[in-house]
């Protein structure tokens, strides 16, 4: 203790207990370091490197491996989420814990805070008096009695500990030198002012201290043991502490006969009502029991289960989990619905979303063309040269009408966005926003409020350009099938049929000269001979048109299939890289959180 030694003077307020010291920086004490993360912090609460790096600091026990498990989850927890959680308050209540817990490294781990708190009246000074064997807390019936915190200390170096306190040097106190007050080496006992005070700024030191202490005395007495301000500010929100609390019925000596029996009796079950679990038969949780300060009745017990509690060394590993406990609580809502799986997308949702697209896009009505397409150019490539003539003919004078000619002015250019009748364009859209809110919504099945929003949010900025997407998607994967001038591709027996549809063209023209010679005279007359082979050209012509157009309807169906599958391919890529991976990763993300907010909880639930 040689740096505590050479920063203490010699001034003593009373020349027996009391002792002033300057205020110091954390890192001046012995067993202060720089160490970053958990690591210091939960060697410090857990009873390691307390001396400064004199001597090897000890394997963490079970419960300090625990918290610091829980303590780097939370933090990786609060990171996830700070952009994400709508209810800012609970994750600042979270941090907050996080900052305390780091404000433990450093500080020694040989030490344990223990408050006395109470209401008015109850006897907490007396009490912390009669602790400490000798006067140092003022008492009396001027109400309050105690304006600001005083500290015993039973041993040297919790100056760090009394700095974080807030605890002035002039309110620093040792106890008397007996053989009692050795038990209680390393405790170091802190008397409040009156938490009913009249004063704020008394209970405001209350309500500060109570959150930095490693365990808490509440004193009550007969008359206010089951006082609401108590209970319901105080006892039932720190009900998850039942192992670093302890309540003691004062001024039991005025209570005649079984009556202190009885008023413990029901303490005891308010305490139930609190959620407050009790310490009986060798389980953990709050210790009860009954004393008297003023005749000293009872207080010996009390004395030895402190000495017991400061000697475990374990109470700010205690606090410090019941504060995770309580912040894995808040947190709940955040991270888990009941009732429900995993959240994700499921195969259906997606088949369904990818149907919509492709609805939207008009991938069906695509392949239909490309079939017809497909078919189209099989006909004119196998048919009779005579039908191919008429159609040719028929085209030309189609552009007679309006009709033919928008017809004829539409062959060769593929049809842009603006031509699209307005209707169906609306309605596309509408398509396209009602399929990002459908697998949205199943996305967030299951999901907190929160996250659902997130995912929400997500899919909406992902679908905020993606009717544009599938437009250009129509305009240039359609365009194949969608432009009368783009054929399609000719399969190995078009060359054959040709050959045939030309054979047989032939045979008419071969069959019509040869009758015209014996007509005009030129060849001798033989009319069976022509004739048969004109009746074989024009029937067999049609009939290799019609074989054409039956071996056309597989290839045909299986290009317009393909047409259509490309199309829906293209439209599906398009929405999973705008919606479903964004998504996915919004729900990977939470799957993260949640394991975190797991892995915090996982004690607490064993608690409760």
């Amino acid at each position: 203790m040689t740096a505590l030694t050479d920063r203490t003077d010699d001034r003593w307020d009373d020349g027996l207990i009391a002792r002033s010291r300057p205020r110091v920086a954390d890192d001046d004490w012995p067993g202060a370091d720089n160490e970053e993360g958990d690591d210091a912090l939960v060697r410090a609460v857990s009873g390691a490197g307390s001396d400064g790096g004199k001597v090897a600091a000890p394997p963490l026990s079970p419960e300090a491996q625990a918290l610091r498990t829980r303590l780097e989850a939370l933090r990786q927890l609060i990171g996830l989420s700070r952009t994400r959680i709508l209810d800012g308050k609970t994750l600042v209540e979270a941090g907050r814990i996080l900052d305390e817990a780091a404000a433990r490294r450093g500080l020694s781990a040989q030490h344990t805070v223990v408050a006395i708190a109470g209401a008015t009246g109850s006897g907490k000074s007396t009490l912390f008096n009669s602790l400490a064997g000798v006067q140092i807390s003022e008492t009396g019936l001027r109400r309050p009695t105690t304006a600001a915190p005083i500290a015993c200390s039973w041993s040297d170096g919790a100056a760090g500990l009394l700095d974080r306190l807030e605890i002035p040097g002039r309110l620093r106190r040792r106890p008397r030198e007996t053989s009692e007050a050795e038990a209680l080496r390393g405790m170091v006992l802190v008397d409040l002012p009156d938490l009913d005070s009249a004063v704020g700024a008394h209970r405001d030191h209350v309500d500060r201290v109570l959150a930095l202490v490693d365990a808490v005395v509440w004193v009550v007495d007969p008359e206010k043991y089951a006082d609401a301000v108590l209970h319901e500010k105080y006892l039932r929100p720190l009900a998850g502490h039942a192992e670093v609390t302890f309540v003691v019925l004062n001024q039991v000596d005025r209570l005649p006969g079984e009556s202190a029996d009885l008023v413990l009796d029901d303490l005891r079950r308010l305490l139930d009502d609190d959620g407050i679990a009790l310490g009986e038969h060798g389980e953990p949780g709050a210790t009860v029991l009954g004393l008297s300060a003023l005749t000293g009745e009872g207080v010996g017990e009390l004395r030895e289960l402190l000495g017991q509690f400061t000697q475990e060394k374990g109470a700010a590993t205690r606090r410090i989990s019941a504060d995770v406990d309580r912040a894995a609580l808040h947190l709940r809502p955040l991270y888990v619905a009941d009732g429900h799986p995993g959240p994700e997308i499921g195969e259906v949702a997606r088949a369904e979303f990818e149907d919509r697209l492709a609805e939207a896009v008009g991938a069906y009505a695509a392949g239909l063309a490309a079939e017809r397409a497909w078919r189209r150019n099989a006909g004119k490539a196998c048919g009779t040269p005579w039908l191919r003539l008429w159609r040719w003919y028929e085209s030309r004078r189609a552009p007679r009408s309006l009709a033919g000619l928008a017809a004829l002015a539409a062959i060769g250019r593929a049809p842009t966005a603006t031509e699209f009748p307005v209707e169906e364009e609306v309605t596309a859209r509408q398509r396209v926003e009602q399929a990002v809110r459908t697998v949205a919504d199943e996305a967030v099945i299951g999901l907190p409020d929160p996250w659902a929003q997130a995912v929400r949010e997500t899919a909406v900025r992902g679908a905020d350009r993606l009717p544009e997407a599938l437009d250009e998607i129509a305009v240039t994967v359609g365009t194949a099938v969608t432009v009368p001038h783009v054929k399609p591709p000719r399969p190995g027996w078009w060359p054959a049929a040709v050959l045939a549809q030309a054979a047989m063209s032939l045979l008419q023209i071969y069959g019509g000269l040869w009758l015209v010679g014996q007509i005009a005279g030129v060849l001798p007359p033989h009319l069976m001979p022509p004739v048969l082979l004109m009746v074989a050209g024009i029937v067999g012509g049609p009939l290799v048109e019609w074989a054409c157009s039956i071996a056309a309807r597989g290839p045909a169906r299986r290009y317009g299939q393909d047409a259509e599958r490309r199309l829906r391919q293209a439209a599906a890529g398009c929405g999973r890289a705008r919606v479903l991976e964004p998504v996915a990763a919004e729900l990977l993300r939470y799957r993260e959180v949640r394991e975190q907010y797991a892995t915090v909880a996982r004690f607490s639930t064993t608690r409760q």
